[in-house]
């Protein structure tokens, strides 16, 4: 099976999740810790255009949004998304699973199944 690459932060239960979904499977995987390992503007790119939902489903609507003042209806479009997160990358939703140019939120983590078939 084809390798996929998973942005994961360890403080969340999907996250979490997922890849335990991936290592209970035995699909072999990269883990990139994106609050260590920020994606650069390139890569936030790519992700988007992978992603069949639209751009702002990267945006985590949660308390540190609205700790910066910031509204996620603001933040509709691919270049106002990616420069929100290479502003604030732990604005980024996750865990996020990519594998064979597609990308999947995988919120609830099963949302990654259908990459594994």
């Amino acid at each position: 099976m084809e390798r996929v690459t998973i942005y994961h932060n360890p403080g969340c239960k999907h996250s979490r999740g997922a890849l335990e979904l991936l290592d209970t499977r035995h699909v072999a995987h990269d883990t990139i810790e994106y609050l260590k390992t920020p994606p650069d503007r390139s890569t936030l790119e790519k992700i988007i255009d992978m992603l069949s939902d639209p751009p702002s489903e990267m945006v985590r609507d949660d308390k540190r949004l609205k700790e910066l003042g910031l509204k996620k209806e603001d933040y509709q479009s691919k270049a106002a998304v990616v420069e929100l997160l290479l502003k604030y990358p732990e604005l980024m939703q996750r865990p996020i699973i990519i594998k064979g140019g597609r990308a999947v939120i995988a919120r609830p983590p099963e949302k990654l199944l259908p990459l594994l078939d």
